[in-house]
């Protein structure tokens, strides 16, 4: 049996689920690889030749030949090469491409900030409420622009696509970043459709669901198993 033109490494992270989501939405068959934090294998040698950044998530096109490291590089390559999720209208292809690089640009880093300083630096003896309230309002601001875009609009640009999938688990995590949504019905109701697409859901548990991070469990264990599995990033800060 012929072996599928994908092979995914990714672990349960926002930027993790970006690829998944769209495979599954595909319906495109791929290998995975769960790559296991704690045990640094995004750091071994042999997966820093496929990506040397040593991040997730990182795809080997078997048809190509190649590593396609950085999620939305990745599902760009995904989207063109299988044609789906992404629109041949040049104004609405560009249009997808600027919201694409907004969230790997703006939402993902700040949101990400905004969850580090609070789960994991804080837990480890480095509350920062500068940097907490910095990131957190920034947060607020970055999803007000998405709540703005959405209001004459179901989906991110034109239809459902790759932006979407990109925006999703970060904006869709607004709990984990302890960031209100509050007044932003327009957004509110872009995570309604969201969540309410199997494929989503179901990417939501490859390689490992995490329902704290959507608000959907008790967050105080995870929060110490978290905390604890990153506490080497802030040793000696």
């Amino acid at each position: 049996m012929s072996q599928p033109d994908i092979h995914l490494y990714t672990a349960a992270t926002m930027n993790g689920y970006k690829p998944v989501i769209f495979l599954e939405e595909a319906g495109i068959p791929y290998d995975l690889t769960f790559i296991n934090f704690a045990k640094q294998e995004q750091k071994a040698p042999d997966y820093l030749k496929l990506n040397p950044n040593g991040k997730i998530p990182t795809i080997v096109d078997r048809t190509e030949g190649r590593a396609i490291f950085e999620s939305g590089a990745i599902l760009w390559h995904l989207a063109t090469k299988y044609g789906q999720f992404l629109s041949d209208d040049p104004v609405t292809r560009s249009e997808t491409l600027q919201w694409l690089l907004f969230q790997v640009g703006h939402v993902g880093p700040i949101m990400g900030q905004a969850m580090y300083f609070q789960r994991i630096a804080a837990p480890n003896g480095h509350d920062e409420p500068f940097s907490i309230k910095r990131y957190v309002e920034e947060s607020r601001r970055l999803l007000e622009v998405l709540d703005t875009r959405l209001a004459e609009r179901d989906y991110i640009s034109g239809d459902y696509s790759i932006a979407d999938m990109a925006t999703y688990p970060w904006a869709r995590a607004f709990v984990w970043a302890k960031v209100s949504v509050e007044g932003l019905d327009h957004l509110n109701a872009w995570f309604e459709r969201l969540d309410a697409r199997p494929a989503v859901q179901k990417a939501l548990t490859i390689p490992k669901a995490q329902p704290a991070f959507w608000g959907q469990a008790d967050e105080s264990e995870f929060l110490k198993e978290n905390a604890a599995r990153f506490a080497s990033d802030v040793k000696g800060a």
